[in-house]
């Protein structure tokens, strides 16, 4: 039965929600195929720990294993994986050479520098985890062999797994070469995107399905900009794909401005889209498109703005899709801009930066400080594998995976059942035969598992407790709850230590960039001479909807944590709303500026109004003011 609204404080009600959908039975397969049969070949060669070492590299590439593109998995894969490599070579040599003060410096230093890189993005985030984890697993979990070549069975583990994500498939059966079955499967969902806004204009759920059609864009972009090595697409159904999502943008734009309008559409304006994006899937014709018209009467929406102008767009948006899509196009161009290396340290030096790699740095470095002391004071008994507690507090701290309460409690409550759950299983399986079947089982419910936090670290406690278990550790489940609740302690007592960098960095760091995109955009669209300039403009229409998403994700995530963290973002949602309607506001002066060449007395005003409510709005919460001043 669910709760009723406000039942529960936000930062436990973060904590129970699970995400939902479909089983993802190709990342289950991957999954399965990924740290057993490592394991047991190598157990069967008679080296144990080489495979311990190879699947903590599947499991942790396994980790990161989501839906979306072939080209956009080698890096969302094979970074973390170099990075973590190279954290794990690092860590084994420092573990055997340096002392426990030295040792615990250098993991502080790589704490800083991995927190504050994980801000520029999720790749970046990845990396720097596994980055951390291995390292402590180096550092704290004695293995025979020597530091290089447990680098290269690690990279060998993930990159086992990196091979299983090309090879096979990623999605349900299509037309056409299997090798873009990602990319397909993203470009229609933005097809099907905007037929749901089509939908849904002038209803309650226009805005909901805004911010959906963005996450499909941005899904899809990211899925067709992977890396290459040359540097257009080189086959024509790699063309086709980036013409057909091409085509998408002009239909995105109409249909965004037409639900600014607030005016409704017959059902049919929506089937043009969903027969494209079937179209897609199936690499088929799209056959006669509807036309999306009004009756001759309703010229004007019920705010006033003439709806003639968006309704011819989406018109002829419709008509350059369907001619995209019969001639396979040959757009290669994704209306996107590499982020320069100036920019990417810009960032990981900003607000955010300084403030995640403080605190992932105080927790990673006291947490290996505090393993290390319960090493010496024999805590683990008379084995040295200190690596758990750092590791943990790695997991506990990253912003990504929820609010620090949320995270906080997952973590207890998963390891806690995980340990429980292995104990049980570890009594009755034979050894090593059933803990290597409990290895790749758990490896296969990692994908399932990830929708909750609680529940990926229980099935995570599971396997790792497995493997060490076949590499030689005895029977650790108590102890591993012992270190898991001191890590929680550890990153809350941290977590709200004050003055350490910026309060609200992340929140503030992510709203200043979106801001700056929106003025950007802004700018673009009322200046003199860039009319005819439609790839510029769906360039920084792109940038500035993708701020707004990554700002509004920040916002509810600080919203979600504990009330003295989450009073540090007050204000930041009516900012980013007003930044959202000045965004939705933009395209609509775009639509008609392409029509007529000019606004309409509503739109002048709604920007202006817009713009003084943000105005004021910056400087209640600190903001800084545009730095392109746009006069309407």
């Amino acid at each position: 039965m669910p709760l009723p609204t406000g039942a529960v404080p936000p930062w436990l009600a973060h904590a129970l929600r699970a995400q939902r959908g479909p089983v993802p039975w190709n990342a289950v397969l991957r999954g399965a195929l990924a740290a057993g049969p490592l394991l047991l070949a190598a157990v069967a060669a008679g080296r144990t720990s080489v495979g311990v070492v190879a699947a903590l590299g599947a499991m942790l590439a396994g980790i990161n294993d989501r839906p979306g593109s072939r080209r956009a998995a080698v890096r969302r894969l094979g970074v973390p994986a170099l990075v973590g490599g190279g954290g794990l070579l690092v860590g084994s040599y420092a573990g055997q050479h340096t002392g426990a003060v030295t040792l615990t410096l250098l993991l502080t230093g790589l704490g800083l520098v991995a927190g504050a890189v994980s801000a520029v993005g999720p790749v970046a985030s990845g990396a720097g985890t596994q980055l951390l984890v291995a390292a402590a697993i180096g550092a704290g979990m004695p293995l025979p062999e020597p530091g290089w070549q447990r680098a290269v069975f690690f990279l060998g583990g993930a990159g086992w797994l990196l091979a299983l994500r090309l090879a096979l498939p990623t999605t349900g059966p299509t037309a056409g070469d299997y090798r873009f079955d990602g990319e397909r499967d993203a470009v229609g969902a933005v097809y099907d995107a905007i037929g749901a806004l089509l939908e849904a204009a002038g209803g309650p759920d226009a805005n909901s399905r805004r911010v959906a059609l963005t996450a499909a864009l941005d899904h899809a972009q990211d899925a067709l900009a992977g890396p290459r090595l040359r540097r257009y697409a080189s086959s024509a159904a790699e063309r086709r794909l980036h013409a057909q999502y091409a085509a998408a943008l002009p239909l995105a734009e109409a249909a965004t401005a037409l639900a600014w309008a607030g005016e409704t559409v017959p059902a049919r304006a929506a089937e043009g889209p969903r027969r494209l994006a079937a179209a897609v899937r199936t690499g088929g014709q799209t056959g006669p498109l509807p036309a999306p018209a009004l009756p001759h009467d309703r010229l004007l929406s019920r705010g006033g703005t003439p709806v003639a102008p968006v309704l011819r767009a989406l018109h002829d948006a419709l008509l350059h899709a369907a001619d995209a899509f019969d001639r396979g196009g040959a757009a290669d161009t994704l209306h996107t801009r590499r982020r320069t290396a100036a920019s990417l340290v810009h960032t990981a030096l900003g607000s955010a930066g300084r403030e995640y790699g403080l605190r992932v740095a105080l927790c990673f470095g006291a947490s290996a400080a505090v393993a290390q002391a319960l090493h010496h004071a024999r805590w683990y008994g008379n084995h040295s594998h200190w690596y758990w507690l750092p590791a943990t507090a790695v997991f506990l701290v990253k912003p990504d995976l929820g609010p620090l309460a949320s995270r906080v409690l997952c973590r207890a409550a998963g390891t806690v059942l995980g340990a429980v759950l292995f104990a049980g299983l570890a009594a009755l399986l034979p050894r090593p035969e059933g803990l290597i079947a409990l290895v790749a089982v758990s490896g296969a419910l990692i994908p399932v598992a990830t929708r909750h936090f609680a529940a990926q670290t229980a099935v995570v406690t599971v396997l790792v407790l497995a493997l060490v278990m076949v590499g030689g550790e005895p029977q650790a489940s108590w102890s591993r709850i012992g270190e898991t609740l001191l890590a929680c302690a550890i990153v809350l007592l941290v977590g709200h230590l004050p003055a350490l960098g910026q309060r609200g960095g992340t929140v503030r760091a992510r709203l200043v960039r979106a801001a700056e995109a929106a003025d950007a955009y802004l700018a673009h669209v009322l200046s003199d001479g860039t009319a005819d300039d439609r790839a510029g403009r769906w360039i920084l229409r792109r940038e500035a909807y993708r701020a707004l998403a990554e700002a509004r994700a920040a916002i509810d995530l600080a919203a979600a944590e504990l009330p003295a963290l989450a009073r540090h973002a007050e204000g930041a949602d009516e900012v980013a709303a007003t930044l959202e309607r000045l965004v939705d506001t933009t395209t609509a002066c775009a639509v008609q500026l392409d029509d007529t060449g000019r606004l309409t007395r509503h739109h002048t005003e709604r920007i202006a109004e817009l713009l003084d409510e943000l105005a004021v709005r910056r400087e209640r919460t600190g903001l800084p003011a545009p730095k392109l001043p746009v006069a309407v």
